[in-house]
């Protein structure tokens, strides 16, 4: 017997002031990428029921300590299927959000995604998070690379002037960061998201951000 999937009202619970638009395509996201997984695998079968939770919901934890305001230019690297970019895409609506993964079909997938859900402020790219010249005032990424490498790769991509609030590299990552930290020699801002999350899914998880490298 399948296990009953999570609502997309799970975001509800934590979020409130969701325009029409932004509720309608949450709620579209679903079905979107459980047909394009069906063709391309990013999402695991095994908990596709927990789609919301362990992805949308994981990805918009940013969301929580982040307020982007409008204008901003958020790079997502190492996107796969699309995450966290594209939930922070239906969040931050006047935000520009380029995502790069360096497998082409993963960019279909996300491309695909952002087309049927109408989203309007997403590019999606097949390429190294390190290529291009292009510069921006926020980095986001899912559990990519050590800190330390990530600051290595992408170094140059962070605008050094921008004038955003919100700026810097915000990652989502697990455990103990503190080797991590160290290593890469960067001052980091730590977040527990079980703080703001309560499943029991988000208890080793955390936002990392670090305003400049």
């Amino acid at each position: 017997m399948d296990s009953v999937p999570v609502s997309w009202e799970i975001i509800l619970k934590y979020f409130d002031g969701l325009t029409d638009l932004q509720k309608q395509q949450f709620e579209m996201l679903y079905d979107a990428y459980l047909e394009w997984n069906t063709q391309i695998n990013v999402v695991s079968r095994k908990d596709f029921h927990l789609f919301y939770e362990r992805h949308v919901l994981h990805s918009l934890a940013i969301a929580t300590i982040a307020d982007f305001e409008d204008g901003t230019r958020i790079l997502d690297v190492g996107t796969g299927g699309g995450f966290p970019g594209i939930p922070l895409a239906i969040m931050f609506p006047n935000c520009q959000f380029k995502l790069v993964d360096s497998i082409g079909k993963k960019i279909k997938v996300a491309n695909g995604v952002a087309q049927t859900i109408g989203l309007t402020n997403v590019v999606a790219v097949h390429g190294r998070m390190e290529q291009g010249t292009e510069t921006y005032d926020v980095i986001v990424t899912r559990a990519v690379a050590r800190l330390g490498q990530i600051k290595h790769w992408l170094f140059k991509k962070l605008n050094s002037k921008s004038k955003k609030a919100v700026k810097g590299l915000i990652c989502l990552k697990g455990g103990d960061l503190t080797e991590e930290i160290i290593e890469a020699r960067v001052k980091a801002n730590l977040y527990n998201i079980s703080d703001s999350f309560e499943e029991e899914f988000f208890e080793t998880k955390k936002v990392v951000w670090i305003k400049q490298f």
